[in-house]
């Protein structure tokens, strides 16, 4: 099997002339990213990083973010991305974890670095100041350094129930993953990809390596913005988003989105968390997709699931991956053989041996020891398989809430509420009650001024058992989530939120 080295090289050889990136005024083909990528290559080596050495980054999704991805795989480093967002006791903590050699950042992380203690022992380089400087040598021999089984990446997990935690990757299941999303979202020689979903999350690492690839052009956008997001889809004639939800939700609640020919666009796939069914008919009918996939997976594994026809069966995740293996145990499950019966819910798990799969977690036996048993990564999400054969996906077995005794999952809840027109978005946790262990309380970002009454109607008309319906409503100005657009119900329980004024 090709290395992720091999691999550009390889695409570099096959189209030179091709378009590989842009980023605002800068567009270069395969052959001039090429000479970037090996002279980075080299200016690596200057700093003193060798086969094996994390390099860790806090980068928005800018051309010196995915050169260095693509030079670290070439060298052997092992690139380690962090959200440029981080603070700095996050950001101490991953250079401490990592062993870092070297630290990247720009004018936006300068502040966070300089807070970070650990930077000041390590080798710093500042791109909005030494990129010049870094790309200077002459390029590295146009050979890869690195095999498939050296590790190409390692993402932190968000870490949002505690420290993240280090999920290292190797160059093997990186191209597997990659080919595999080739592959399942369709994607044709020359795609146009918008580079958005952030470099340190494994959805935006996909979208790079697929579109190298391919031969594709990897569009950057260093952070989300509707109006701009638009303007370049409009500009480069993208053919595919592969986007979180929230940023869908966004783009569609643009005033500019009725103004911008989207039509290059025929193909959508969404990952990160479940897509309400109010946003699903919403993007179907606005882009008219010819393929509209929903993509269930983890940092861990990447694939687990995949739905070609999101939006012809709502909810759906689909049957499992090309390289994968997929089981639904009993929640009560003593090993991996305890499946449930037909359509039960339960643990989804999936198989540790696929071409995909990481093989554990970075210096944290006690993450192994939860997730990882006998062959099989226990997901912590909770689901069901249909007649069909397909997974559903109905919560996480953390966020359950048990109300009175019945076990009720939000995501049913917040389905039906997303398909009123005077909700904007909606999230639903369980709160706290003497009586009942947990209410179900909705927390709602309005459209209009539709009010709590006409919202439990709602509920009462539809198919949701009338004991899963909310017993309160609580009208805010946002739903907080994480910087890839998870919801953070933690933060909902804690009362971390403004109320609509």
């Amino acid at each position: 099997m090709f290395d992720l080295g091999r691999s550009l090289l390889a695409s570099v050889m096959r189209m030179p002339e091709a378009v590989a990136i842009s980023d605002g005024d800068r567009i270069l083909t395969y052959r001039a990213w090429q000479d970037d990528i090996l002279r980075t290559v080299a200016g690596l080596d200057g700093r003193g990083l060798g086969q094996g050495d994390h390099l860790v980054t806090v980068l928005q999704n800018r051309y010196e973010a995915a050169t260095l991805h693509m030079a670290a795989q070439i060298a052997g480093v092992v690139i380690t991305p962090l959200n440029w967002r981080a603070s700095a006791e996050e950001l101490e903590y991953v250079l401490n974890d990592a062993d870092a050699k070297a630290i990247v950042f720009e004018a936006a992380t300068a502040e966070l670095v300089a807070a970070a203690p650990f930077a000041a022992g390590i080798s710093n380089i500042d791109v909005d100041r030494e990129w010049d400087a870094l790309i200077a040598a002459a390029p590295a021999p146009a050979v890869s350094r690195a095999t498939v089984r050296d590790f190409s990446v390692m993402l932190y997990t968000s870490g949002t129930t505690g420290r993240g935690k280090g999920v290292p990757r190797r160059q093997g299941a990186e191209r597997a993953a990659a080919m595999a999303h080739v592959a399942q979202n369709q994607y044709g020689r020359g795609e146009v990809t918008l580079g958005v979903m952030p470099l340190y999350h494994t959805m935006g690492v996909r979208s790079l390596l697929a579109s190298v690839l391919i031969n594709g052009h990897f569009v950057c956008q260093r952070r989300f913005d509707p109006r701009e997001a638009l303007s370049l889809i409009f500009e480069h004639r993208i053919t595919n988003l592969y986007l979180v939800p929230t940023l869908y939700h966004d783009l569609l609640a643009s005033p500019f989105f009725a103004g911008v020919d989207t039509s290059s666009v025929r193909k959508l796939g969404f990952a990160g968390q479940a897509m309400t069914d109010g946003l699903l008919q919403t993007l179907d009918a606005a882009f008219k997709p010819e393929l509209f996939v929903n993509h269930y997976g983890s940092s861990e594994i990447y694939t687990f699931t995949i739905e070609p026809n999101a939006a012809a069966k709502p909810g759906s995740a689909g049957k499992a991956g090309l390289n994968q293996e997929i089981r639904i145990i009993t929640l009560d499950a003593a090993g991996p053989d305890d499946l449930v019966d037909g359509a039960e819910e339960g643990q989804i798990i999936a198989a540790l041996d696929g071409d995909e799969s990481f093989e554990g977690y970075w210096k944290r036996p006690d993450a192994d020891e939860k997730s990882l048993h006998d062959g099989w990564y226990y997901t912590g999400d909770i689901g069901y398989c249909d007649g069909d054969g397909d997974i559903f996906v109905t919560g996480r077995v953390d966020d359950m809430i048990i109300s009175g005794g019945e076990n009720i999952l939000p995501i049913e809840i917040e389905s039906v509420l997303s398909l009123h027109p005077g909700v904007g978005e909606v999230a639903v946790v369980g709160l706290s009650d003497p009586r009942w262990g947990q209410v179900v309380t909705a927390f709602i970002v309005r459209r209009d001024g539709v009010g709590e009454e006409e919202l439990d109607a709602w509920c009462l008309q539809s198919d949701l058992p009338p004991f899963k319906r909310p017993r309160s409503y609580v009208f805010i100005r946002e739903i907080p989530k994480s910087p890839v657009g998870k919801i953070l119900r933690r933060m909902l329980v804690n009362g971390d939120y403004t109320i609509e004024a």
